[in-house]
């Protein structure tokens, strides 16, 4: 009995408390539906299944070392680039390094901490909501920013709302400390995430990769290996 249990475990992943309110919307949309016509109720079986699996938050596991710096969101790595980092990280107005990742509206949204270190700020700016793969959304959109002290280096994280997205959740407080991999927040229905962190970084992805939250590895602060070169295909 143990072991069917833990098979259904694996196999249902767990969903955040977040999206419960929008579970129980569905369920009473998806129940007047069918009362009305029933194909109409299939319609939104189907939108609960896929507000469910929205709101999914999947146990990861996350590598534990110094200097690494891993994805805060699941999605594709949309953008490295050098960047002054936003007014508002309070972070020196000087270029670093800046990767993107960039979350389509299956992807899932719970975000965490890409390194462990103390919350040092936070700073909600509203906004547009241009789509997050634009460049200019990273100064024009609705975004959250964090900075994050871990050891002597400090670095940004900034969640930015898409086309779609219209609420930003963020979980901590100036002051709390996270370990690596950690939640920190979440956005609804699409959105991007951005990582400042010093230009000496060695970035660890490519263009266009899939990254996965709490576990995928973009950075090392402390490398000094050169960068590594990728290939498409």
């Amino acid at each position: 009995m143990t072991d069917i249990l833990e098979s259904m475990r694996r196999i249902f992943v767990p969903i955040h408390k977040e999206g419960y309110p929008f579970i129980l919307i569905a369920l009473v949309a998806t129940i007047l539906l069918a009362m009305l016509w029933s194909p109409l109720g299939w319609i939104g079986t189907i939108l609960t299944v896929w507000v469910c699996y929205f709101f999914r938050d999947p146990p990861r596991v996350t590598p534990i070392r110094d200097g690494l710096v891993v994805s805060p969101a699941d999605g594709r790595v949309s953008l490295i680039t050098t960047a002054v980092p936003p007014a508002e990280l309070d972070l020196p107005q000087e270029p670093m390094t800046r990767i993107s990742v960039f979350m389509n509206v299956f992807d899932c949204h719970v975000n965490r901490s890409p390194v462990a270190g103390r919350i040092t700020q936070i700073l909600y700016t509203p906004g547009l909501f241009l789509n997050a793969e634009l460049d200019k959304a990273s100064e024009d959109n609705e975004r959250n920013a964090l900075v994050i002290e871990t050891g002597e280096t400090k670095i940004g994280v900034v969640q930015i709302a898409g086309l779609v997205a219209r609420r930003i959740v963020s979980f901590v407080k100036v002051g709390d400390t996270l370990g690596a991999g950690e939640r920190f927040g979440l956005i609804r229905f699409g959105s991007r995430l951005d990582i400042y962190v010093p230009l000496s970084t060695q970035v660890l992805v490519g263009l266009g990769q899939t990254a996965v939250a709490g576990e995928t590895v973009l950075a090392d602060l402390t490398a000094k290996e050169p960068s590594r070169p990728f290939r498409v295909g």
